[in-house]
C-alpha cells in the first residue's frame, strides 16, 4: 500500500448569534440560531433595508461553504472615556431651581 496525504481543512465555526460571514459581494448575518433554524439577513455591505430571512441550519452551512464565506472578526466598541468621567463629575452637589417671587 502506497501512503497518501489527506488534505485536512480547519473545521468551520459553528453558527452563533451575531455573526457576519463576508464573501465576494455579499454579507451574511447570523441573527439568532435555534435548534434546527437560523434567523439571517443576506445583503451587499452598506444596503439600507435588509430583510430577514429564515432558513435550516444544514441549508445555510451548505451555502457558506458553496460560496467559501470567510467569518469576519468581532467588533469590539471602544470605551469612551470621556462621557464617563463628565458623568461623574456632575453627580456633586445639584442646585435647586430658584422660584420667582409674586409681587403684591
Amino acid at each position: 500500500m502506497t501512503n497518501t496525504k489527506v488534505a485536512t481543512h480547519a473545521p468551520r465555526q459553528p453558527l452563533a448569534d451575531g455573526q457576519i460571514w463576508t464573501m465576494a459581494e455579499l454579507n451574511l448575518q447570523v441573527g439568532m440560531v435555534g435548534k434546527l433554524l437560523v434567523h439571517y439577513k443576506l445583503a451587499k455591505p452598506n444596503a439600507v433595508r435588509v430583510p430577514n430571512l429564515v432558513g435550516s441550519i444544514a441549508t445555510i452551512e451548505k451555502y457558506l461553504k458553496k460560496n467559501k464565506a470567510i467569518l469576519a472578526e468581532p467588533v469590539v466598541p471602544a470605551l469612551n472615556h470621556n462621557k464617563n468621567t463628565a458623568a461623574k463629575k456632575t453627580s456633586g452637589a445639584v442646585k435647586k431651581p430658584v422660584l420667582a417671587k409674586k409681587g403684591k
